[in-house]
């Protein structure tokens, strides 16, 4: 255990404490990251299999540091550890279930460019005021509605939706959600948000593949969970529901995606 003689007693605490559900608070500079790399380390020395890991960061840089930290202390078998960002590890699973989904395992992922020149096309295509539905405002509306899990069809049913475009002078907006995401769907395409809209898709009306990776995934750890979303919040949730073995780390005074629908009453309500 000589991997642990290098942390306080609170970061060896969260690290020693492996069962069950866990909530790290701590601010910046505090050692954080040190935490989730030792106690996946301290999994792995305690006989836990990588593959029954899952860590989700919010950077690829993160990612990458902290699987070369844990090869440091375990050796090349952190190499089978599912990590990465919530996009890289969502699309990676999303590519081996993809057709439950009516996708190709194949699928192409949109980048921002790609998603605004469609939107770009679809508003000419509609003859629309490029003021009022510039590509801009329109991307981020229906980004708003994918990271709350509001589908093209829920979103035109919404009153209150349709009576907030309406009143805007925006009233088209839920048509050109609908064209949007069907001229994804017969392009064998997702955009960024689309990686974890269909992955709550998939794992809702699925059910045996929510099972699958609920017993594949028997601990998670998610760092800075202050930046999670609504549907960042509610995959964890579920992947977690069966072994209850979730570390999430944060700092409740620090929220930097709040643009991007971070939902800071995650950490505040994870009991």
């Amino acid at each position: 255990m000589e991997y642990l003689q290098g942390l306080n007693p609170s970061q060896r605490a969260a690290v020693e404490c492996v069962k069950g559900p866990v909530m790290i608070i701590a601010g910046a500079g505090s050692g954080k990251t040190r935490v989730i790399t030792y106690r996946v380390a301290h999994l792995i020395r305690k006989g836990v299999d990588a593959f029954n890991i899952l860590v989700l960061t919010f950077t690829n840089k993160a990612a990458r540091e902290m699987r070369d930290r844990i090869v440091t202390v375990v050796g090349t078998e952190a190499k089978n550890i599912w990590m990465g960002t919530f996009h890289s590890v969502f699309a990676k699973l999303l590519r081996v279930e993809a057709a439950k989904i009516g996708y190709p395992s194949n699928f192409t992922i949109y980048d921002t460019d790609d998603s605004k020149s469609l939107l770009r096309a679809i508003l000419k295509e509609m003859n629309l005021d490029d003021k009022l539905y510039s590509a801009n405002f329109v991307y981020n509306r229906i980004s708003a509605a994918k990271n709350n899990l509001i589908s093209w069809q829920e979103y035109q049913q919404n009153d209150q939706i349709q009576a907030d475009d309406f009143s805007g002078g925006r009233g088209q907006l839920g048509k050109i959600y609908e064209t949007y995401a069907v001229r994804c769907f017969r392009a064998g395409a997702m955009d960024f948000d689309d990686l974890l809209f269909k992955t709550n898709e998939l794992l809702k009306k699925n059910p045996e593949v929510l099972y699958k990776y609920q017993n594949k995934f028997k601990y998670l750890m998610v760092d800075e969970y202050q930046d999670t979303n609504y549907s960042q919040y509610l995959i964890v949730k579920k992947l977690a529901a069966i072994n209850e073995n979730i570390c999430v780390v944060g700092d409740d005074a620090q929220s930097i995606y709040a643009f991007r629908g971070a939902n800071i009453q995650n950490i505040l309500n994870f009991e």
